[in-house]
């Protein structure tokens, strides 16, 4: 046990030295950007409204000492961490002066929705009828999916998306296209919200759900074809073991260790082609803010929710890197 408490230590300051590092390059490479965010905010406010030379030069001086543009930007780097740590990323530009967090509570409950269904659906059904298919291989149902998740699987997110969109929104209109709930429904836990935003919700789950189906599905119909043709599984099929058994505890077992370490793995592009999906379907989501705070200029936002990002794969790969010496007694934590 104090071995075991003693890997989780260590993954710990890992865990902290990812999340430093990446947020710093994110704070950076947004500060990089030739977009003044006093100047962006300045020309969205004067283009709505007549305001005088006098108001606009006092405005521009609280913008400048808001943001701190006029600092060293190593000024401005520890002061960004000592608002992170606080909690406060600022104001937003593109819903000025509403904070950037607020807007990111707003969005994160719709991607961490998304993004946990779909990956549990893929990773579960994906390697539960992989692993099918590598044990029963002559099973035509199985090589006909087979023939389905080669073909699925080399397409990136969004073109699925598009695909769906067409089909579903123009061709065969019978599901929403874009939003999260409808117009005409009061959000609130009740029935109408909760169908409304799961009916919403559909398209974009199964872009991801598709193309993600189709990896975990090639991936663990190899592994399971190798561990197949293993001394203890013939030994099994021999003995008289109920097939079962030796699929579910013998063979899929321990096909799903290294499939939990991919999973690991590849978060971050599930979050990346999340991105690109929310935008697709105008899902009120991280992905759709991101994208509207880059189009903005709004480089605190997008600092803002590139961090939450960040954090939130971080702590999902740390997860999952705990659970692996539990799920397999060979993996030693001295």
């Amino acid at each position: 046990m104090r071995a075991y408490l003693w890997f989780v230590a260590k993954r710990a300051l890992q865990l902290l030295a990812i999340v430093f590092v990446g947020i710093s390059a994110s704070f950076f490479i947004s500060h990089l950007s030739p977009i003044n965010p006093v100047e962006q905010t300045l020309g969205r406010i004067t283009t709505r409204s007549n305001i005088s030379p006098e108001a606009i030069a006092s405005l521009r001086a609280a913008l400048t000492d808001m943001y701190g543009v006029d600092e060293p930007l190593w000024n401005r780097f520890v002061n960004f961490w000592v608002r992170f740590v606080q909690g406060d990323m600022g104001p937003s530009l593109i819903a000025f002066p509403t904070p950037a967090m607020t807007l990111i509570q707003r969005a994160l409950p719709w991607t961490v929705g998304l993004l946990s269904v779909t990956v549990v659906i893929t990773w579960l059904v994906g390697n539960l009828l992989g692993g099918l298919a590598g044990y029963y291989q002559n099973n035509r149902l199985l090589k006909a999916f087979g023939v389905l998740a080669m073909g699925v699987q080399p397409i990136p997110y969004y073109i699925v998306a598009f695909i769906l969109l067409i089909v579903f929104g123009f061709v065969w209109p019978v599901l929403p296209i874009s939003g999260g709930f409808a117009m005409n429904v009061r959000p609130g836990w009740t029935p109408e919200f909760v169908a409304s935003v799961i009916r919403h919700a559909i398209l974009p789950a199964t872009s991801i759900v598709l193309v993600g189906m189709g990896l975990w599905f090639l991936g663990m119909r190899a592994l399971v074809s190798n561990i197949i043709t293993e001394d203890y599984v013939t030994y099994a099929e021999l003995a008289g073991v109920k097939r079962s058994r030796i699929v579910g505890s013998y063979v899929i077992r321990n096909a799903m260790i290294p499939q939990l370490t991919a999973l690991a793995m590849t978060l971050g592009g599930v979050f990346s082609g999340t991105v690109i999906t929310e935008q697709v379907f105008s899902y009120p989501g991280l992905g759709t803010l991101l994208v509207d705070a880059v189009n903005g200029g709004d480089y605190g936002l997008v600092v803002a929710v590139t961090s939450v990002a960040i954090i939130a794969v971080a702590v999902a790969i740390f997860v999952v890197d705990l659970i692996y010496p539990i799920l397999d007694p060979r993996i030693r934590v001295e």
